[in-house]
């Protein structure tokens, strides 16, 4: 038997009405009573007497209300510890494109903390096609990545944009705005992001009829920080998420550099599976994110 039985019997046998407990719980007189004989075919016997004034308790009907009251109080003490526990031990696996995860997600996560403090992250950084397989494999439980997912099997809901722009250090000699060909005259540092930046840069070179050799490439790196510190030093200009270098435009370390006729921009998705059954806190997340993901992130 349910326990909501056994609250509708608590509550017509305190008010002696099932008109009045029917009214007050919004469902209708046979329904109620329905629910109060499932729990008497249950007991094997009858706990309430009917008549055109009321209802009475029968004996057997007023032995049950002397444990009803802490059968239902009971049990919703057992449901808010259940959910208590579920919320204080679940850990929510993130995974998301490094200049996500290291630059765009923190304020975010801080905001949907203040808004469900029972919430526990754990923020991995990781490749477009590793967060997919993670996700699959229920691995990970929310991905972040740019571009929307290879796999049909992946609900995707774009949370904001993001801009790979071109900065030089403050006193690196080169105009504040140019056309493509002027920057095949200076050296690159390129991230090696998975972004495809020496893709789009070489597509681009081809249309305009120049070879991909003459690309002047100083080295690669998979370090943000490892670019920004060579273009500190002048040693060249660099394509570089604009999450990223927000601070150092701000303190003027860096400057960017307009294109009047090339741009790469990147959408945001957050990622989950379709299939799998999410727990309150991931659904949680994953609506709150939805809300404020594209005025929150950092």
């Amino acid at each position: 038997m349910h326990i909501e039985c056994f609250e509708y019997f608590y509550k017509v046998a305190i008010a002696k009405s099932i008109s009045r407990v029917a009214n007050d719980a919004h469902i209708s007189q046979p329904a109620l009573s329905q629910q109060i004989q499932k729990l008497e075919e249950s007991l094997g016997y009858d706990l309430l007497i009917r008549s055109n004034k009321g209802v009475e308790l029968t004996e057997k009907g007023s032995i049950v209300l002397k444990y009803a009251d802490n059968l239902i109080r009971t049990y919703e003490a057992m449901m808010e510890n259940l959910n208590e526990d579920s919320k204080n031990g679940e850990i929510i696996k993130i995974e998301a494109c490094w200049p996500i995860a290291t630059y765009a997600l923190p304020c975010v996560l801080c905001k949907i903390k203040k808004k469900f403090p029972y919430h526990n992250y754990e923020l991995i950084s990781n490749s477009f096609e590793a967060i997919e397989e993670n996700i699959r494999n229920n691995i990970a439980d929310i991905g972040v990545i740019y571009g929307k997912p290879h796999d049909s099997s992946l609900a995707y809901y774009e949370i904001g944009t993001d801009n790979l722009v071109l900065v030089a250090s403050s006193d690196y000699e080169i105009e504040n705005e140019v056309n493509f060909e002027d920057l095949l005259r200076h050296p690159f540092v390129l991230l090696n992001d998975k972004l495809n930046v020496e893709k789009s840069l070489k597509d681009r070179m081809k249309k305009l009829g120049y070879e991909s050799n003459e690309l002047n490439v100083l080295y690669k790196s998979d370090s943000t920080e490892s670019v920004k510190s060579s273009i500190f030093r002048g040693y060249g200009i660099a394509f570089l998420p604009y999450i990223s270098i927000k601070k150092e435009l701000y303190e003027e370390r860096l400057k960017l550099i307009k294109i009047s006729d090339f741009s790469m921009e990147y959408q945001m998705y957050l990622i989950n599976e379709k299939n799998t059954r999410l727990s309150k806190s991931v659904s949680e997340f994953i609506e709150y994110c939805k809300k404020i993901g594209k005025d929150s992130l950092c």
